[in-house]
């Protein structure tokens, strides 16, 4: 029923780099390099769906959540409930940096949730391994409209032609499919044409 549905991860790779998208979603290729690795392990004992409590605080595990309005689904890593208020929670191996592609991740969990559990989520948090830190994501108008946009053309671009690589390949030295992509191959080529 929710095949066609864009799983949450996705959309963070959409944001990270469109031609990395299109790569794991459309095409279906995936490789592991350390920083893969890494993740999983750091997950491995995220990863297993259940329910504690903490003083006040009821922790969710695994939540499955989805948006039958915008056609996303996946899972968040937890979500802590204390009381009336619900704080989405990602974990993520690296540092807090300036991209957004796990800002939009969270934002597009908790617009799941808000439509689920009929409620509204002012914020969530990213916990950076890297830095061994939450840092707090306000859900803004801007950066909810922003989701939603990047939720559409992450869409959208599924019956596209595969996106050209980054301008700026800084991004592409960490990628785990820079061996599958050859972005600066593909650069080099397009200058001749």
């Amino acid at each position: 029923m929710m095949d066609d549905y864009l799983p949450l991860s996705y959309l963070n790779a959409w944001e990270y780099c469109p031609r990395r998208f299109y790569w794991e979603y459309v095409l279906g290729e995936m490789e592991e390099n350390e920083h893969i690795l890494m993740g999983t392990h750091l997950h491995r004992n995220i990863d297993r769906e259940n329910v504690s409590r903490e003083g006040n605080l009821l922790i969710h595990r695994q939540q499955w959540v989805w948006s039958d309005r915008l056609q996303v689904k996946g899972i968040v890593d937890a979500v802590e409930e204390c009381e009336t208020i619900r704080v989405p929670l990602e974990y993520k191996k690296g540092r807090m940096a300036r991209h957004l592609n796990d800002h939009f991740q969270l934002c597009a969990a908790a617009l799941c949730l808000e439509e689920r559990l009929n409620c509204s989520i002012e914020y969530g948090e990213i916990f950076y391994h890297g830095n061994r830190r939450r840092e707090r994501v306000e859900f803004t108008l801007q950066l909810r409209m922003a989701t939603e946009e990047a939720i559409a053309a992450a869409r959208q671009a599924v019956n596209e032609l595969m996106p050209p690589p980054l301008k700026r390949l800084a991004k592409c030295r960490d990628c785990s499919l820079f061996n599958i992509c050859l972005p600066k191959e593909v650069k080099k080529l397009h200058e001749f044409e």
